[in-house]
């Protein structure tokens, strides 16, 4: 090689030919002062607790300084695996062994991904799909199908067809305003996707970053929580919504083996999650409302949800489909047979994917745009 020429890193397969990330274009937008973003579920900074955030920190660093400051165990602090067990377990019965804490629930997809996907592996996802659980199964050699959907969430009968063509490692949901759909999973089809993954012996993955902003009632219960179901299901949670998304804090739910599998995947990505926002989470939960701040900051989402309904309306094609549920806090679009998305969705998908690393499946007009661009 010529010294004169710049040097040059070999890329590996699996990255090759990426010279965007849709997932990093829209983080930049967020950071953008005077940008309101509806590219992703990024929370109103207004009302983020910062009084009882930073009260939570300083009690870190006034009680446990050096332990705050030390390493530790990868499976996360005794005191945050108690506290998101005791969350969970208002739907499904949970110990703080079964809790593996993760640097947000994006890192607990890359550690499910590792400890799951082998190259050519076949995940089940719905359609559409979450955009950075696409680029975390993706870049462990996962491929990927699409699910079909209605307004109640993914087919079973689809599912059962897929899962007997595909034999996939796991299955991918978002049961409760599914990001980009907005759909939420009633009772009824959550039992009958229940019901197939049980017949067939297939794993679920299910992802609930926004089932606690439920506008109206209570939440619903995650599949995990149906008979039968917690046992070959991986449940991840995150305090983004409930706190703030920069305090990059996760877990994860299961049982069994794959507990310890999870733990040395965990080890081998980031070692353990940061100390300091461990205890400070911990510390924020067991002294904040936690039940009061989301009682305030559901019915601002869901007002923002209608009106973004009712511009939507004005803007979009006539055969475009809007989910709009009243207990929802967000809403998402469906383009419509025949329709074509915005040419900003489509090129920012483009570059960030090239269409030979696509799945046919995933390649679909039948999206909302994650650009936010309502034309």
């Amino acid at each position: 090689m010529s010294t004169l020429e710049p040097f040059s890193f070999r890329i590996a397969d699996r990255l090759r030919g990426v010279d965007s990330s849709p997932v990093r274009d829209l983080l930049e937008v967020v950071s953008k002062e005077g940008v309101i973003s509806f590219a992703g579920g990024v929370p109103d900074p207004a009302y983020f607790e910062v009084d009882e955030v930073k009260a939570a920190y300083e009690w870190v660093f006034a009680n446990h300084p050096a332990r705050a400051l030390q390493y530790a165990s990868s499976e996360g602090e005794l005191e945050l695996r108690e506290q998101a067990a005791r969350r969970v377990s208002r739907h499904l019965p949970t110990t703080a062994d079964q809790v593996q804490v993760t640097t947000g629930s994006q890192e607990g997809l890359f550690v499910v991904a590792q400890a799951l996907v082998n190259p050519g592996d076949v995940i089940l996802v719905e359609r559409p799909t979450y955009l950075a659980a696409v680029q975390a199964f993706d870049l462990n050699g996962a491929h990927m199908v699409g699910v079909p959907t209605d307004e109640h969430g993914v087919v079973p009968e689809e599912l059962e067809r897929l899962i007997a063509e595909h034999n996939p490692t796991f299955v991918y949901l978002i049961p409760s305003f599914q990001n980009p759909s907005g759909i939420c999973m009633p009772v009824e089809r959550r039992r009958a996707v229940a019901d197939v993954l049980l017949r067939t012996g297939t794993a679920l993955v299910e992802d609930d970053p926004y089932g606690e902003l439920c506008c109206t009632g209570e939440p619903m219960a995650p599949i995990a929580s149906l008979p039968g179901m917690s046992a070959q299901t991986i449940l991840l949670n995150s305090v983004s919504k409930i706190i703030a998304p920069g305090v990059r804090i996760g877990w994860m739910r299961s049982e069994g083996p794959i507990q310890f599998t999870l733990t040395v995947a965990k080890q081998a990505i980031g070692l353990q999650s940061p100390v300091p926002d461990q205890l400070a989470v911990a510390r924020y939960l067991a002294t904040a409302d936690v039940e009061a701040h989301l009682e305030r900051v559901r019915p601002v989402y869901a007002e923002r949800a209608r009106a973004m309904y009712a511009e939507l309306e004005a803007v979009l094609p006539r055969d475009a489909h809007i989910t709009a549920r009243t207990e929802a806090c967000s809403c998402g679009s469906d383009w419509g047979t025949g329709s074509t998305p915005p040419d900003c969705y489509r090129s920012r998908w483009r570059k960030a994917w090239p269409s030979s690393r696509v799945p046919p499946s995933m390649r679909t007009t039948r999206t909302s745009p994650p650009c936010g661009c309502p034309s």
